[in-house]
């Protein structure tokens, strides 16, 4: 094998979809505008995705610390969550995407939780896609929750030193997948605003200064040719990786 080729498609996709406000503020239209654009890209990335046929993607559609915004953005944008999940269901069943929600998801209406609940079942069975959709989530409320869960779980008389990683891991949102191996965040900033501490210790981190709803399959095919070029050491030399490939 060459070493020079570095890595193979990734598995696994996460996408922080950043400049949905700033895209509808350019046009001189009102931020739910670019929101609504937003959905659009992410249909769009998910039907390529399936013809590419990657494995997973994760995508941080609503995080706990956007509950901050105006009273009026949040309401729009719980509007605009319900109306997309039941428009978009019965396409995402067709072409076999699995979807799965992570976060705190108690804190939404019981009309949105019922659609939540609804489009999971339906879509359970199915051997596609897997698309993860975090709403409401945070990665430090994830490895809390990790934590609590290990807690009730586990005997008073545990040992501190018998809790291992993988103990957390098992108790973790994204329990059941591997890790990402690309990290995409769209808009411009650098930085993962709390999104899947844990689980991206190793990831391979893109940024890129398209916004969300500009981000097409030809912008896709960048993030992943350039996580293809990537060298991924986990810790090892590049003499010892490039051995292993060889």
């Amino acid at each position: 094998m060459n070493a020079e080729k570095k890595n193979t498609r990734p598995n696994h996709v996460a996408i922080i979809m950043d400049g949905n406000g700033r895209w509808a503020e350019k046009r001189g239209l009102p931020r739910i505008a670019g929101h609504r654009a937003g959905v659009k890209a992410l249909r769009k990335l998910i039907e390529f995705a399936v013809e590419i046929n990657l494995n997973v993607i994760t995508v941080y559609a609503f995080s706990r610390e956007n509950w901050q915004r105006p009273e009026r953005e949040v309401s729009l944008l719980m509007d605009l969550f319900m109306s997309s999940l039941q428009s978009e269901v019965q396409d995402l069943h067709k072409n076999n995407v699995k979807l799965k929600f992570i976060g705190e998801k108690s804190s939404f209406s019981k009309k949105l939780q019922e659609s939540i609940n609804n489009a999971e079942a339906l879509t359970s069975s199915n051997t596609g896609l897997c698309l993860n959709v975090a709403v409401n989530y945070s990665g430090r409320w994830d490895i809390l929750q990790a934590c609590r869960s290990l807690i009730n779980k586990t005997s008073t008389n545990l040992d501190l030193k018998d809790i291992n990683e993988e103990d957390i891991n098992k108790n973790l949102s994204l329990v059941g997948f591997n890790e990402p191996d690309l990290f995409i965040r769209t808009g411009g900033e650098q930085r993962i605003s709390n999104y899947l501490l844990w689980q991206l210790a190793y990831t391979e981190l893109y940024f890129t200064d398209t916004l969300w709803p500009d981000f097409d399959a030809d912008q896709f095919k960048l993030a992943i040719e350039w996580f293809e070029g990537r060298q991924r050491r986990f810790g090892k030399t590049s003499e010892q990786v490039k051995k292993v490939v060889q």
